[in-house]
Protein backbone atom coordinates (compact mmCIF):
# COMPACT_ATOMS: atom_id res chain seq x y z
CA UNK A 1 0.00 0.00 0.00
CA UNK A 2 1.07 3.80 -0.81
CA UNK A 3 2.35 5.55 2.22
CA UNK A 4 0.90 9.16 1.61
CA UNK A 5 -2.01 11.82 2.54
CA UNK A 6 -4.24 9.36 1.12
CA UNK A 7 -7.06 10.99 -0.56
CA UNK A 8 -9.64 13.80 0.47
CA UNK A 9 -11.80 11.99 1.94
CA UNK A 10 -9.51 10.51 4.42
CA UNK A 11 -9.20 14.13 6.09
CA UNK A 12 -11.05 14.39 9.12
CA UNK A 13 -12.27 10.50 8.82
CA UNK A 14 -10.62 8.97 12.40
CA UNK A 15 -12.88 11.45 14.21
CA UNK A 16 -15.77 10.94 11.37
CA UNK A 17 -16.17 7.08 12.06
CA UNK A 18 -15.18 7.82 16.10
CA UNK A 19 -18.67 10.12 16.04
CA UNK A 20 -21.08 8.75 13.38
CA UNK A 21 -20.00 5.55 12.39
CA UNK A 22 -22.18 2.30 13.16
CA UNK A 23 -24.48 4.78 15.24
CA UNK A 24 -28.43 4.58 13.85
CA UNK A 25 -31.81 3.65 14.80
CA UNK A 26 -32.60 1.42 12.33
CA UNK A 27 -33.27 -2.51 12.32
CA UNK A 28 -30.75 -4.04 10.05
CA UNK A 29 -29.70 -7.29 9.01
CA UNK A 30 -27.03 -8.77 6.66
CA UNK A 31 -25.83 -12.59 5.45
CA UNK A 32 -23.06 -12.92 2.66
CA UNK A 33 -22.72 -16.45 1.19
CA UNK A 34 -19.87 -17.89 -0.91
CA UNK A 35 -20.54 -20.20 -3.87
CA UNK A 36 -18.29 -22.94 -5.05
CA UNK A 37 -16.53 -20.35 -7.14
CA UNK A 38 -16.04 -17.47 -4.91
CA UNK A 39 -18.79 -15.39 -5.81
CA UNK A 40 -19.74 -13.53 -2.33
CA UNK A 41 -23.45 -13.06 -2.74
CA UNK A 42 -24.82 -10.77 0.22
CA UNK A 43 -28.87 -10.19 0.90
CA UNK A 44 -29.52 -7.08 3.15
CA UNK A 45 -32.20 -6.24 4.69
CA UNK A 46 -33.51 -2.42 6.45
CA UNK A 47 -36.74 -1.94 8.59
CA UNK A 48 -37.02 1.81 9.10
CA UNK A 49 -39.85 2.60 10.70
CA UNK A 50 -43.19 1.20 9.07
CA UNK A 51 -40.40 0.45 6.00
CA UNK A 52 -39.07 -2.37 5.02
CA UNK A 53 -36.14 -1.76 2.34
CA UNK A 54 -33.74 -5.06 1.28
CA UNK A 55 -30.80 -5.52 -1.38
CA UNK A 56 -29.38 -8.36 -2.49
CA UNK A 57 -25.43 -7.59 -3.67
CA UNK A 58 -23.48 -10.08 -5.90
CA UNK A 59 -19.28 -9.62 -5.64
CA UNK A 60 -17.16 -11.29 -8.26
CA UNK A 61 -13.18 -11.13 -7.80
CA UNK A 62 -10.91 -11.95 -11.18
CA UNK A 63 -7.07 -11.39 -10.76
CA UNK A 64 -7.53 -7.46 -10.56
CA UNK A 65 -10.87 -6.94 -11.74
CA UNK A 66 -13.85 -6.56 -9.23
CA UNK A 67 -17.27 -6.39 -10.49
CA UNK A 68 -20.50 -5.71 -7.47
CA UNK A 69 -23.66 -6.24 -8.93
CA UNK A 70 -26.94 -5.06 -6.77
CA UNK A 71 -30.90 -5.37 -6.86
CA UNK A 72 -32.40 -3.18 -4.71
CA UNK A 73 -35.93 -2.97 -3.73
CA UNK A 74 -37.37 -0.73 -6.41
CA UNK A 75 -35.53 -3.08 -8.95
CA UNK A 76 -32.90 -1.18 -9.89
CA UNK A 77 -29.90 -2.63 -10.54
CA UNK A 78 -26.59 -0.99 -9.27
CA UNK A 79 -23.46 -2.39 -10.98
CA UNK A 80 -19.79 -1.31 -10.01
CA UNK A 81 -16.44 -2.41 -11.94
CA UNK A 82 -13.20 -1.99 -10.25
CA UNK A 83 -9.92 -2.51 -12.17
CA UNK A 84 -7.38 -2.19 -9.38
CA UNK A 85 -3.95 -1.27 -10.21
CA UNK A 86 -3.77 -0.94 -14.43
CA UNK A 87 -0.42 0.84 -13.30
CA UNK A 88 0.73 1.53 -10.31
CA UNK A 89 -0.88 3.84 -7.52
CA UNK A 90 -3.58 3.64 -10.30
CA UNK A 91 -7.60 2.19 -9.54
CA UNK A 92 -9.95 3.00 -12.21
CA UNK A 93 -14.02 2.41 -11.28
CA UNK A 94 -17.19 2.39 -13.71
CA UNK A 95 -20.47 2.55 -12.23
CA UNK A 96 -23.91 3.10 -13.29
CA UNK A 97 -28.00 1.77 -12.74
CA UNK A 98 -30.25 0.13 -14.60
CA UNK A 99 -32.81 1.65 -16.03
CA UNK A 100 -31.38 5.08 -15.23
CA UNK A 101 -29.23 6.17 -18.53
CA UNK A 102 -27.76 9.39 -16.78
CA UNK A 103 -26.01 6.77 -13.63
CA UNK A 104 -23.11 6.16 -15.56
CA UNK A 105 -19.80 7.48 -14.54
CA UNK A 106 -16.10 6.53 -14.66
CA UNK A 107 -13.80 7.52 -12.03
CA UNK A 108 -9.80 7.26 -11.90
CA UNK A 109 -7.73 7.01 -8.76
CA UNK A 110 -4.27 7.70 -7.90
CA UNK A 111 -1.86 7.76 -4.84
CA UNK A 112 1.93 8.80 -4.83
CA UNK A 113 3.91 9.24 -1.57
CA UNK A 114 3.23 12.81 -1.86
CA UNK A 115 -0.26 13.22 -3.53
CA UNK A 116 -4.02 11.68 -3.75
CA UNK A 117 -5.97 12.01 -6.58
CA UNK A 118 -9.66 10.94 -7.67
CA UNK A 119 -11.40 12.61 -10.75
CA UNK A 120 -14.65 11.26 -12.17
CA UNK A 121 -16.66 12.51 -15.35
CA UNK A 122 -20.85 11.47 -15.73
CA UNK A 123 -21.52 9.12 -19.04
CA UNK A 124 -24.16 12.15 -20.34
CA UNK A 125 -23.58 14.34 -23.05
CA UNK A 126 -23.31 17.05 -20.59
CA UNK A 127 -21.64 15.42 -17.58
CA UNK A 128 -20.82 16.70 -14.00
CA UNK A 129 -17.26 16.53 -13.54
CA UNK A 130 -15.42 16.04 -10.37
CA UNK A 131 -11.79 16.47 -8.89
CA UNK A 132 -10.58 16.01 -5.55
CA UNK A 133 -6.79 16.42 -4.77
CA UNK A 134 -4.45 16.16 -1.82
CA UNK A 135 -1.33 17.16 -1.69
CA UNK A 136 1.44 16.73 1.38
CA UNK A 137 2.61 13.53 3.40
CA UNK A 138 1.79 11.24 5.82
CA UNK A 139 2.15 14.27 8.70
CA UNK A 140 0.67 16.91 6.80
CA UNK A 141 -1.77 17.30 3.80
CA UNK A 142 -3.83 20.15 1.95
CA UNK A 143 -6.33 19.33 -0.65
CA UNK A 144 -9.52 20.50 -2.83
CA UNK A 145 -12.73 18.69 -3.69
CA UNK A 146 -14.67 20.59 -6.33
CA UNK A 147 -17.87 19.83 -8.90
CA UNK A 148 -18.27 21.10 -12.32
CA UNK A 149 -21.49 21.42 -13.76
CA UNK A 150 -20.83 21.21 -18.15
CA UNK A 151 -24.42 21.48 -18.37
CA UNK A 152 -24.65 25.26 -16.55
CA UNK A 153 -21.08 26.33 -16.75
CA UNK A 154 -20.96 26.50 -12.74
CA UNK A 155 -18.96 24.75 -10.21
CA UNK A 156 -22.03 22.81 -8.18
CA UNK A 157 -19.34 22.30 -5.14
CA UNK A 158 -15.87 23.88 -3.83
CA UNK A 159 -14.74 22.42 -0.51
CA UNK A 160 -11.07 22.96 0.85
CA UNK A 161 -9.55 20.51 3.94
CA UNK A 162 -5.85 20.54 5.64
CA UNK A 163 -5.29 17.42 8.28
CA UNK A 164 -2.46 17.34 10.28
CA UNK A 165 -1.16 13.54 12.39
CA UNK A 166 1.05 13.41 14.66
CA UNK A 167 1.64 9.92 16.50
CA UNK A 168 -1.40 9.90 18.52
CA UNK A 169 -3.67 12.83 17.03
CA UNK A 170 -4.93 13.75 13.94
CA UNK A 171 -6.06 17.82 13.80
CA UNK A 172 -8.34 18.56 10.73
CA UNK A 173 -10.10 21.43 9.23
CA UNK A 174 -12.60 21.53 6.15
CA UNK A 175 -14.29 24.69 4.46
CA UNK A 176 -17.58 22.98 2.95
CA UNK A 177 -21.10 23.74 1.33
CA UNK A 178 -19.26 26.36 -0.60
CA UNK A 179 -17.35 27.88 1.86
CA UNK A 180 -20.73 27.91 4.11
CA UNK A 181 -19.52 25.95 6.89
CA UNK A 182 -16.31 25.50 8.95
CA UNK A 183 -15.74 22.10 10.50
CA UNK A 184 -12.60 20.87 12.81
CA UNK A 185 -12.36 18.27 14.14
CA UNK A 186 -9.69 16.38 16.40
CA UNK A 187 -8.92 12.29 17.62
CA UNK A 188 -6.61 11.15 20.05
CA UNK A 189 -5.60 7.97 20.71
CA UNK A 190 -5.72 7.42 24.64
CA UNK A 191 -4.41 3.49 24.53
CA UNK A 192 -3.88 1.50 21.35
CA UNK A 193 -3.83 -1.43 23.55
CA UNK A 194 -7.48 -1.04 24.45
CA UNK A 195 -8.50 0.99 21.09
CA UNK A 196 -9.53 4.06 23.58
CA UNK A 197 -9.96 7.43 21.85
CA UNK A 198 -11.45 10.22 21.60
CA UNK A 199 -12.65 12.53 19.61
CA UNK A 200 -14.31 15.85 18.78
CA UNK A 201 -15.75 18.34 16.15
CA UNK A 202 -17.21 21.70 16.00
CA UNK A 203 -19.15 22.99 13.00
CA UNK A 204 -19.61 26.78 12.38
CA UNK A 205 -22.66 27.59 9.33
CA UNK A 206 -21.81 31.13 8.47
CA UNK A 207 -25.61 31.30 6.46
CA UNK A 208 -27.40 30.78 10.23
CA UNK A 209 -24.27 31.14 12.37
CA UNK A 210 -25.31 27.87 13.76
CA UNK A 211 -22.92 25.99 16.23
CA UNK A 212 -22.91 22.07 16.71
CA UNK A 213 -20.18 20.56 18.79
CA UNK A 214 -19.99 16.74 19.30
CA UNK A 215 -17.43 14.94 21.43
CA UNK A 216 -17.15 11.14 21.52
CA UNK A 217 -15.37 8.30 23.16
CA UNK A 218 -14.15 4.59 21.93
CA UNK A 219 -12.89 1.55 24.03
CA UNK A 220 -12.21 -1.88 24.00
CA UNK A 221 -13.76 -3.98 26.75
CA UNK A 222 -11.88 -6.92 25.50
CA UNK A 223 -10.79 -8.05 21.69
CA UNK A 224 -14.24 -9.09 20.97
CA UNK A 225 -16.68 -6.20 22.67
CA UNK A 226 -16.37 -2.78 21.93
CA UNK A 227 -18.10 0.26 23.29
CA UNK A 228 -18.94 4.10 21.65
CA UNK A 229 -20.33 7.22 23.10
CA UNK A 230 -21.20 10.63 21.91
CA UNK A 231 -23.21 13.86 22.49
CA UNK A 232 -23.45 16.92 21.43
CA UNK A 233 -24.24 20.85 22.34
CA UNK A 234 -28.14 20.09 22.02
CA UNK A 235 -28.28 17.41 24.38
CA UNK A 236 -28.50 14.70 22.00
CA UNK A 237 -26.85 11.67 23.73
CA UNK A 238 -25.69 8.02 21.94
CA UNK A 239 -23.83 4.55 23.06
CA UNK A 240 -23.67 1.61 21.31
CA UNK A 241 -22.04 -1.95 21.80
CA UNK A 242 -20.65 -4.11 19.22
CA UNK A 243 -19.60 -7.75 19.40
CA UNK A 244 -18.29 -10.13 17.22
CA UNK A 245 -19.50 -13.53 17.94
CA UNK A 246 -16.79 -14.69 15.20
CA UNK A 247 -14.33 -13.00 13.11
CA UNK A 248 -17.05 -12.49 10.40
CA UNK A 249 -20.12 -12.32 12.94
CA UNK A 250 -20.78 -8.55 14.24
CA UNK A 251 -23.68 -8.00 16.22
CA UNK A 252 -24.61 -3.81 17.08
CA UNK A 253 -26.84 -2.74 19.64
CA UNK A 254 -26.81 1.69 19.51
CA UNK A 255 -29.34 3.73 20.96
CA UNK A 256 -30.07 7.91 21.28
CA UNK A 257 -31.78 9.55 23.90
CA UNK A 258 -32.59 13.85 23.97
CA UNK A 259 -31.26 14.62 27.62
CA UNK A 260 -33.45 17.80 27.07
CA UNK A 261 -36.90 16.33 26.27
CA UNK A 262 -36.48 12.57 28.75
CA UNK A 263 -39.90 11.80 28.34
CA UNK A 264 -39.53 10.98 24.25
CA UNK A 265 -38.95 7.69 23.83
CA UNK A 266 -35.64 6.64 23.01
CA UNK A 267 -34.29 5.39 19.81
CA UNK A 268 -33.03 1.74 18.89
CA UNK A 269 -30.79 0.64 16.60
CA UNK A 270 -30.06 -3.01 15.46
CA UNK A 271 -27.51 -4.25 13.07
CA UNK A 272 -26.65 -8.13 12.98
CA UNK A 273 -24.39 -9.31 10.39
CA UNK A 274 -23.35 -12.76 9.80
CA UNK A 275 -20.75 -14.61 7.55
CA UNK A 276 -20.05 -17.89 7.53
Amino acid sequence: MVKGPGFYSDIGKKARDLLYKDYQSDHKFTLTTYTASGIAITSTGTRKGEVFLADVNTQLKSKNITTDVKVDTSSNVHTTITVDEPAPGLKAIVRFIVPDQRSGKVELQYQHEYAGISTSIGMTTSPIVNFSGVVGNDALSIGTDLAYDTASGNFTKYDAGLNFVHSDLIASLTLNNKGDTLKASYYHTVSPLTNTAVGAELSHVFSNNENTFTIGTQHALDPLTSVKARVNNYGLASALIQHDWTPKTRFTLSGEVDTRAIDKSAKVGIALALKP
